[in-house]
């Protein structure tokens, strides 16, 4: 086994990272599993969500199934100060995050490359689902995992190419229920588990809940329309993202309102009709390429959304981001999000959407 080399395997407790470890044991690698303790869970809505103890708990046993060592380590720390403090001041500032792109470029898998090295491991796997692969020159490409419904490599668009280079994820050409179906046939423990659905540190899914928990006050303000006419009262900007129906306060009425912007300045929600969350044109920063960075204009796809189906556009680089403008307008581009940038199924950069 020690032939192919040793892996260290991050370890979640659920049954991707679980599959992960038991596949590549089973092609012969050497194996290590590192759970990295990343918060601290409260509270019973967190049984059977990660970042419980019952998470570490479920690494554990599987590596105990596996016969493979399995350690812990500390990141608390790193995780409060380059993930949640920022998500807070990001909905604080009326924009929407996405932490597990942060988590990734900056937390997770630089932090596992270093224990790797103390642990004498070679690479790093994960269960995402997303591929990597190297070009006719022997470049590292990003590449969707064949499971669409399920591809992850919009959150692993700002991972350092230096780091890519020694990942592996084994789960990118399968179907999530194949995954399911691989454990049930190798024994590990936790294959039916449920997976997580909300962010680790919100298990509830309550935003505002946990921002003014961080914060100790809510910080109430009006929702306007338009013209900016109040017409009802909120608790707090940071309960809300653009495209947002639910939750406005607006009580029935003949036709539905969306939160068109957030303006945390003046504490003001705007609403609107549908038809105005459409837009084709946005201002993307802080981007970073995978491929080297562009200089002329090009066409590609853009994913702006975890959940949202990457659309054709027009993307223009300029000093610190790009731009974009898209063939058709595209509902509820929420300044925060991630913009993720494809040509086919390759990930070449990406950046933060402006306000």
């Amino acid at each position: 086994m020690a032939d192919k080399g040793r892996v260290l395997v991050a370890m979640s407790g659920g049954v991707d990272s679980s599959v992960a470890a038991a596949l590549l044991l089973e092609q012969g690698y050497d194996l290590v599993g590192v759970t990295l303790h990343l918060w601290d869970a409260q509270g019973a809505q967190m049984v059977g969500r990660c970042c419980a103890p019952e998470d570490r708990e479920d690494a554990r046993r599987t590596c105990d199934h596996l016969g493979i060592p399995h350690f812990v380590f500390d990141e608390r720390p790193a995780f409060r100060s380059l993930v949640v403090d920022p998500f807070v001041k990001s909905y604080l500032a009326g924009t929407t995050p996405s932490p597990c792109v942060h988590c990734n470029q900056q937390v997770k898998l630089g932090r596992l490359l270093e224990i790797a090295g103390e642990l004498g491991a070679d690479s790093v796997a994960t269960g995402h689902y997303a591929r990597i692969t190297r070009d006719a020159s022997n470049e590292i490409r990003l590449l969707r995992g064949l499971d669409h419904g399920k591809d992850q490599s919009y959150f692993l668009y700002g991972v350092p190419h230096d780091v890519l280079e020694r990942c592996v994820f084994p789960l990118g050409t399968m179907e999530k229920g194949d995954t399911r179906k691989e454990g049930r046939r190798l024994g590990v423990p936790n294959w039916d588990k449920k997976d997580s659905q909300e962010l680790c540190f919100v298990p509830d899914g309550d935003i505002g809940g946990f921002i003014e928990r961080e914060t100790g006050r809510a910080q109430p303000g009006a929702v306007v329309d338009e013209s900016g006419r109040e017409i009802a009262r909120h608790d707090g900007v940071y309960r809300f993202t653009v495209g947002q129906r639910r939750g406005l306060g607006l009580g029935g009425g003949a036709s539905p309102r969306y939160v068109l912007r957030i303006l945390p300045d003046e504490a003001q929600v705007v609403v609107g009709e549908q038809e105005e969350l459409f837009g084709s044109d946005a201002a993307v920063s802080e981007a970073i390429w995978t491929t080297g960075r562009p200089t002329e204009p090009f066409e590609a796809l853009v994913q702006v959304r975890y959940r949202h189906e990457a659309a054709a556009a027009l993307v223009t680089p300029t000093e610190r981001g790009f731009t974009v403008r898209f063939e058709e307008g595209q509902r509820a581009i929420a300044p925060g999000q991630a913009a993720v940038v494809y040509r086919g199924e390759q990930v070449i950069g990406g950046g933060v959407l402006a306000a």
